[in-house]
């Protein structure tokens, strides 16, 4: 991939593809089983989208990721965050 794609979705997102790539290492290590290790990633995707995680679906989204079997990854965080908006 060339720096313009990247360049386009920074632009079209506002989101700094920098801040996605740091956040996406710091999943491939990240033990999906502690608590305080998916609140932190739920936070962090939560800032990067420039979404405000009301306490109550945060604990939603946390006990989901730990408890079920739903694979963690920043696309599944992410559309968990999307699905309150309906």
């Amino acid at each position: 991939m060339n720096n313009n794609f990247f360049k386009g979705i920074e632009q079209k997102t506002g989101v700094n593809m920098k801040d996605v790539f740091e956040l996406a290492n710091s999943m491939q290590n990240a033990n999906f089983k502690d608590e305080a290790t998916v609140r932190g990633l739920v936070k962090r995707v939560a800032a990067l989208a420039n979404r405000n995680v009301p306490q109550e679906l945060e604990d939603k989204i946390v006990n989901t990721l730990i408890n079920g079997d739903k694979p963690v990854d920043m696309g599944t965080i992410s559309k968990m965050l999307n699905d309150k908006k309906k």
